[in-house]
């Protein structure tokens, strides 16, 4: 089982941004798509916490950055762009935003949110993605893309105060 575990450990998260968008150049230009500037920023946004980010908050971080001011729909143009190269995830229950950390490699998630601090983390579980796939062709459904979203509480939320 893959996980993200560093949005609950330490970690070098300068690193992690310049990493993830390292990786989204690279991968970009092999698929010949074209990181433009403003979805760059977009996605460094995305990055700046292991939390899930919403548009409009994506949306007001930009205007406090760019000269002139961007409108909702670039954002969400911006954002379909992320998603649809596999760069960034939409988390449905909080109608949000997170960075992938693995986009090179077509995927199903699991979402491990905290409900106190809303750290998420990403889970690729094969195991979770098979066990979806057995249950619907059971029923005769065919899974095109399943997300799966659990909430609760992070290791560093449930510690004793």
């Amino acid at each position: 089982m893959q996980t993200n575990d560093t949005a609950y450990c330490t970690h070098n998260h300068d690193q992690c941004i310049a990493s993830a968008l390292d990786q989204a150049e690279t991968l970009c230009r092999r698929q010949g798509a074209r990181l433009t500037l403003l979805r760059r920023q977009v996605l460094e946004l995305v990055w700046q916490s292991h939390k899930p980010v919403g548009a409009y908050e994506i949306l007001a971080m930009l205007s406090q950055t760019l000269e002139r001011s961007a409108a909702p729909p670039t954002v969400y143009r911006a954002l379909d762009f992320l998603q649809a190269q596999g760069l960034v995830h939409r988390i449905a229950s909080l109608n949000a935003y997170i960075g992938c950390p693995h986009p090179e490699q077509p995927h199903e998630s699991s979402f491990l949110i905290c409900e106190k601090c809303r750290n998420t983390v990403e889970l690729d579980n094969a195991v979770i993605s098979t066990a979806i796939a057995q249950a619907a062709n059971t029923s005769g459904f065919l899974v095109n893309h399943s997300s799966v979203e659990l909430t609760g509480l992070c290791p560093n939320c449930r510690k004793p105060d």
